[in-house]
């Protein structure tokens, strides 16, 4: 069990991920700034639509780290990717001790400031603890537990990246890591093995994706069904492969 981190101040601030043009969800970006617990900025997102080919080129190459990515990011997931980077490269400048990362399409539940609370108890100089919104997805072992809340280390990362607590350490590890990439954000960030990172879970997160309710989500992609069986068929294979190094090399 993971003892709770000396009560020291932190100094703690919260980015929210948003995409200037999706004015659909500038009151729910507003929301999120007034409730929120520590101080928020807003990031502006990285747009899928503005970027060229040399912009992809400068930063994505598909099969860079094993196991292989089997998929060609879209732009939306190349922007999704530099989106994050910039909220981590704003822990960094603004010298925080970490940043709580949020997308623009999240809604705070009644089990947030308990979540927020247990993830702050793990807050050393590496750490990076994941505010899941599905709490059934992910299993593993325990290393801080306050009432209802549980903090894990999961066997396997879990999928999404809807709210993270990023530490400057953890910060500075994904940025070195990460100047190219060859898969979404949330896949590497489950290759503890390349980015020397130990993700936590905080259960319940604490959190809703809300996506439908707000005009839905800007990474849709249009597949043919040749390519929709491709995925179903590659997806797990490629799922099993991160699972078995999660669990040996990590």
């Amino acid at each position: 069990m993971l003892a709770a981190v000396s009560a020291k101040p932190q100094t703690v601030k919260a980015f929210i991920i948003h995409l200037g043009r999706a004015t659909q969800r500038a009151a729910q970006v507003e929301r999120l700034v007034d409730t929120l617990p520590v101080p928020a900025e807003v990031i502006d997102a990285v747009d899928g639509l503005m970027l060229s080919d040399a912009d992809r080129d400068r930063v994505y190459r598909r099969r860079l780290h094993k196991p292989a990515y089997p998929f060609t990011l879209s732009n939306s997931e190349i922007a999704c990717f530099l989106s994050h980077r910039r909220a981590w490269a704003a822990i960094v400048e603004q010298g925080l001790d970490a940043g709580f990362v949020i997308e623009d399409d999240v809604e705070l539940t009644a089990d947030f400031p308990a979540a927020f609370a247990a993830a702050l108890n793990c807050l050393t100089p590496g750490a990076f603890v994941r505010f899941p919104f599905r709490a059934d997805r992910e299993t593993g072992v325990e290393v801080l537990s306050q009432g209802a809340t549980r903090v894990i280390r999961p066997r396997t990362t879990g999928l999404g990246m809807v709210a993270q607590l990023v530490s400057r350490g953890a910060a500075i590890r994904l940025l070195q890591a990460t100047e190219i990439f060859d898969r979404p954000v949330d896949t590497t960030v489950q290759m503890e093995w390349l980015l020397n990172l130990s993700p936590l879970a905080v259960l319940p997160g604490g959190v809703a994706e809300i996506s439908s309710t707000l005009g839905g989500t800007s990474m849709k992609r249009q597949s043919s069904f040749s390519e929709k069986l491709a995925r179903e068929i590659l997806r797990p294979l490629y799922r099993a492969k991160v699972a078995f190094r999660s669990r040996y090399e990590s």
